[in-house]
């Protein structure tokens, strides 16, 4: 007998998300996650501290010349970093 109300588990799972208020946080940490793999291990060795609030991803660097040059990329990688989650987490990167 085949049910005709079935439903794929994936949109059940996001829907359950969504409605206990876990998907903003889960993105977050995915985003988070994402940063080696978008920018490499050489930009991530020189990343501290990074954190979200308020769509904003705040990044602290050790390297003041890595730094200018990730501020004149920053919404590409605002760009790349929601496409890897598949979600709009950011609008902007501050970068200390």
């Amino acid at each position: 007998m085949k049910r005709n109300n079935t439903e794929n588990i994936g949109d059940v799972l996001r829907r359950f998300l969504r409605e206990e208020g876990l998907e903003t946080p889960l993105n977050e940490k995915r985003l988070l996650d994402a940063w080696n793999d978008v920018l490499g291990p050489f930009i991530t060795s020189y990343t501290k501290d990074l954190f979200i609030k308020n769509q904003v991803l705040y990044v602290h660097l050790t390297s003041a010349p890595l730094r200018q040059e990730l501020m004149m990329r920053r919404q590409k990688l605002v760009d790349e970093l929601n496409r890897h989650v598949g979600a709009t987490v950011i609008t902007n990167i501050m970068f200390r």
